[in-house]
């Protein structure tokens, strides 16, 4: 199933990786990205070569992604995502599956903005990167442009269009040493804006 969604992803999107900065290797990493459309998560994974695929789970909103029995079945064994609760409940940390799936080695892709933005640049990010980043210093973070998808199933739309889609991964960046949280968050957006015209 998984090369059958691959290819239709493919197909439907074109699917194009740009890596600049940052080679498609298999280690470790927190890919940060834009979010425009519940196929994002698609997308990035449909971008990045089997070897990477491999060890990168993408975030899913738990309450979105498990509504019906085919999305939860999707999510789970195609692309073995990690469930996050939008809304948090108690002392739960959102971010404890996301520790999980680092602490087991795997790398992640996030949408820092934290929901879909319809807007030409994302909308500011939420402090889970920064966590994120302070928790697990030795994680490469890598910025990553996703362009065009939003066009490919527009909200509200079940039927996916045929539109050349691409996703451009970029240098990684550091959260340096006493870097305040705000100050990182801004030129972790930066850096993800800057990927759009490359």
């Amino acid at each position: 199933m998984s090369w059958f969604l691959l290819g239709l992803v493919r197909l439907l999107t074109g699917s194009q990786a740009r890596w600049y900065g940052c080679p498609p290797k298999a280690e470790q990493r927190i890919y940060f990205a834009n979010h425009q459309s519940h196929i994002d998560l698609v997308l990035m994974w449909a971008a990045m070569p089997s070897e990477l695929r491999r060890s990168t789970r993408a975030i899913a909103a738990k309450d979105y992604w498990t509504k019906s029995r085919f999305k939860q079945w999707i999510t789970t064994a195609v692309f073995n995502v990690v469930y996050v609760e939008r809304a948090r409940t108690g002392d739960e940390d959102p971010l404890a599956p996301l520790i999980e799936a680092l602490e087991a080695g795997d790398s992640v892709i996030i949408f820092p903005e934290g929901t879909r933005g319809f807007e030409s640049e994302p909308a500011a990010f939420k402090a889970g990167l920064y966590n994120l980043a302070e928790k697990f210093p030795n994680v490469r973070l890598i910025p990553a442009w996703i362009n065009n998808v939003q066009r490919v199933m527009p909200k509200g739309e079940v039927i996916p269009v045929p539109i050349l889609c691409s996703v451009t991964f970029g240098a990684p960046i550091v959260l340096m040493p006493s870097e305040e949280r705000k100050e990182f968050l801004v030129r972790a957006r930066d850096a993800v804006i800057a990927l759009r015209d490359m």
